[in-house]
């Protein structure tokens, strides 16, 4: 049942109120005056406040300057009889909801009522929210190198320097642009990710600035850019080491000048963005060979961050498997499941070569098709279970006699090994080692590889 305080020093405004309300399924609280208001909400959680303006003692302006500074989630509704325009911009400046003029219709009463009310639900739906997402933004663990991350992340987050992630993939770059974020002034503005390597590089300028209406075949409309929908909050240009250098010279303009102008049109738009990039490239290299801008490369890395590989922190495995077993429990309305100590062990044993991002979608597969509470080391995938180790060269009876015999057994162990990571799928495997699927299954034929169902 929903509970509404009525303050109001008029005794026949508290009792029209009460049976009104009562009638329609609320629960009344009632104040003479605003210390009692204010004594009141210190002990109830109301879901909404009438309150009226002028009564004797502390006037309403002044209970609701009060309350908002204790509770600025509150909603409040102001009353009052002798209401004008100024007061009631005043009372909506501090945070009242909306003002209802006396003497009280009661079909505005209502519909006033229920719109704040209805306020308030997304208010409380959108906090509830905020802290889902940031529960699941958060980063577990507790080695060393997280640690010190963390540490990082609290000093640099506060201030306005931009900021350069790296890592190599799934190691979670984008937990701490987010991170970054949410813990800086700028945390109830907008984040907005651009994924520079999986735009065209005939769309990236209008996805980025934007487009005015007829700047090419298709565009019908205006369209804003992701650097205008960033405006006042952060930008996250993640995997910028595959953005091209035509782009990376018109960022760089707009990252030195904070403003642009969008495709196809001629007025300057001024933009404030806090910029954190991310790439899994090593940016100096990319810049001895051509690929880089060095001038953008120091603009961009004031503040610059490392995400470890897993294998680096492997401590921290037990605490990422257990929070993606709860998370993806609770996803799929399943009972906990636990990890076997051989399972575990077989993980903590594992190179992790797609790092939190292969752990997290291993621990998704096995909530799903596990049917047992405790996952055992059986259950888990034949690339955990039997990790080759690419073979060095020794000297054995059995060491190849030459280097075309040494080259193809290890070309044979690699491609098993590689085979293996990826549950002896041919057109996962021919991706990640980049050669063509009919190229691979040719070589698993003269290598007599015999398949895994």
């Amino acid at each position: 049942m929903k509970s509404i305080l009525v303050v109001d020093d008029e005794e026949s405004i508290r009792e029209s109120l009460d049976g009104i309300l009562q009638d329609e399924g609320f629960r009344t609280l009632f104040a003479r005056n605003g210390e009692e208001g204010l004594s009141i909400l210190r002990e109830e959680s109301p879901d909404l406040v009438l309150l009226d303006i002028w009564m004797p003692g502390i006037d309403g302006i002044e209970v609701l300057r009060r309350i908002k500074e204790n509770l600025p989630e509150q909603q409040v509704v102001m009353m009052s009889g002798h209401g004008t325009v100024e007061t009631a911009v005043r009372a909506t400046k501090i945070g009242a909801y909306d003002f209802i003029e006396k003497p009280l219709s009661l079909e505005k009463v209502l519909l006033t009522i229920h719109n704040a009310l209805k306020v308030g639900q997304l208010v409380e739906e959108n906090r509830s929210l905020r802290a889902k997402v940031h529960k699941d933004d958060e980063m577990i663990g507790d080695s060393s190198a997280i640690r010190e991350l963390k540490a990082q992340i609290a000093i640099a987050a506060p201030t306005s320097g931009w900021v350069l992630i790296t890592g190599e993939n799934g190691t979670g770059k984008e937990l701490v642009a987010r991170a970054i974020h949410s813990n800086s002034h700028r945390r109830d503005k907008p984040f907005v990710e651009v994924n520079c390597a999986a735009i065209p590089e005939d769309l990236i300028e209008s996805e980025l600035f934007g487009h005015e209406k007829g700047a090419f075949t298709g565009a019908t409309a205006q369209r804003k850019g992701k650097f205008d929908l960033a405006h006042e909050g952060t930008l996250f240009l993640d995997e910028i080491g595959d953005m091209s250098l035509k782009t990376q010279a018109k960022v760089l303009r707009i990252l030195q000048e904070r403003k642009f102008e969008r495709v196809g049109g001629s007025r300057t738009i001024e933009v404030d963005v806090r910029v954190i990039a991310a790439t899994n490239k090593d940016l100096v290299e990319e810049i001895h060979k051509g690929n880089f801008r060095e001038d953008l490369y120091y603009r961009l890395n004031v503040l610059p961050f490392h995400v470890p590989p897993l294998r680096e922190r492997s401590e921290d495995i037990p605490a990422l498997t257990a929070h993606f077993l709860q998370h993806f429990c609770s996803k799929e309305s399943r009972e906990i499941k636990t990890l076997s100590d051989g399972a575990l062990d077989v993980l903590l044993n594992y190179h992790w070569p797609g790092n939190v991002r292969e752990l997290k979608n291993i621990i998704e597969r096995l909530v799903i098709m596990t049917p047992d509470k405790v996952i055992t080391e059986k259950q888990l995938p034949a690339s955990l279970r039997t990790r080759r180790i690419l073979p060095k060269v020794a000297n054995s009876a059995t060491e190849p006699g030459t280097y075309r015999e040494a080259r193809e057994e290890f070309e044979r162990e690699y491609l098993l090994q590689k085979l293996e990571e990826n549950d002896w799928n041919i057109s996962r495997t021919a991706e990640v080692i980049e050669v063509e699927r009919s190229n691979l299954h040719r070589k698993i034929k003269s290598y007599g590889i015999e398949l895994k169902k």
